[in-house]
């Protein structure tokens, strides 16, 4: 039996979105709680982008990665939570077939791009740590404009490739996606046609996608601690290992998390954990990325000291010249 028979096939305009379920009680505390996490997460990235952009110690490689990655973190942030934030606040779980759609589609170019450019930036540590005399020639301004980049076309390219089947599909049947945000597992679910084969192929061109960006970044890990061990005083293994001990908890916290939810097969009974763990990486992670990039890391610190330094002489400056006046 086909996939569109034995069920309605009235056509149907708009989703409901079940998010964290239908108690009304709740939805003030989670509209508070997740309004929080969004002002703390666009404020903490916006002030990562703004040091790195004003402070010229931080014009380097690594900082430029990090400058991008805090950029893509307030769109994909924005993407999931403020249409969560609507539905919370008012009440309406619903959303428009195309408005799913575009949230789908963004959202999917958005995570692809991060896992590339957390490649990058591993593929950055390793040269900086286990080639540090050809460093500045294998990663200078050029290459590094090359890998975002990269990163943004590739992203686009794959994402636009899997989500043409859902640009023109119709949907038919249930409304009701058990998730807070459109993706596209349980978006193609919903289509009255034959979609065995489109499901099939993007499980192995994510699954693929993912586990080799982990195994790159595994691989560069390892050639990275084995480096560090064989330098011979504690005070020099120390100091290599702080350059990058940042990076590899995010991308244990991010890849951890999305190999779980996308790769590793989840039945019914987990669909709780499953939800769970979608919040960590899709609305947590981007909010803890400028407080691990930024905790004990001296050169963050001394950006935003300096920076503060520099607001407070502005101020009173101009508080100077209005009492003058």
């Amino acid at each position: 039996m086909g996939k569109g028979e034995g069920r309605n096939q009235t056509p149907i305009m708009e989703f409901i979105l079940l998010g964290f379920g239908s108690v009304c009680e709740l939805q003030p505390l989670l509209f508070l709680v997740f309004l929080v996490i969004y002002v703390v997460t666009v404020a903490g990235n916006i002030l990562i982008v703004a040091l790195v952009v004003t402070d010229q110690h931080l014009h380097t490689p690594v900082y430029f990665f990090l400058g991008n990655l805090s950029c893509l973190d307030i769109c994909y942030t924005s993407t999931i939570l403020l249409r969560l934030l609507a539905n919370l606040l008012t009440g309406d779980r619903t959303i428009s077939i195309k408005g799913c759609i575009l949230q789908t589609y963004f959202f999917g170019i958005l995570t692809t791009t991060e896992c590339l450019l957390l490649t990058a930036m591993s593929y950055d540590r390793y040269l900086a740590i286990c080639n540090p005399l050809r460093y500045a020639v294998l990663m200078n301004s050029r290459i590094c404009c090359q890998l975002v980049v990269g990163s943004w076309i590739s992203s686009f390219l794959a994402c636009t490739t899997i989500n043409i089947f859902l640009f023109e599909s119709k949907f038919c049947g249930s409304k009701e996606i058990d998730r807070f945000f459109c993706d596209f597992s349980p978006v193609i679910k919903l289509s009255c046609g034959d979609t065995q084969t489109v499901q099939l192929l993007t499980f192995i061109v994510s699954a693929l996608g993912t586990l080799v960006r982990c195994l790159l970044v595994l691989i560069s890990y390892f050639r990275i601690i084995t480096t560090i061990l064989r330098i011979p005083s504690t005070t020099g293994r120390q100091k290599a290992f702080s350059t990058c001990s940042f990076h590899l908890i995010v991308v244990i916290v991010y890849y951890g998390t999305l190999i779980t939810v996308y790769v590793i097969p989840t039945d019914d009974n987990h669909k709780i954990l499953h939800k769970l763990f979608s919040v960590f990486y899709t609305i947590l992670t981007p909010m803890i990325n400028p407080v691990i990039y930024s905790l004990r890391n001296k050169e963050v610190n001394e950006a935003l000291r300096k920076a503060i330094l520099k607001l407070v002489a502005f101020r009173n400056r101009h508080g100077s010249l209005k009492d003058k006046v």
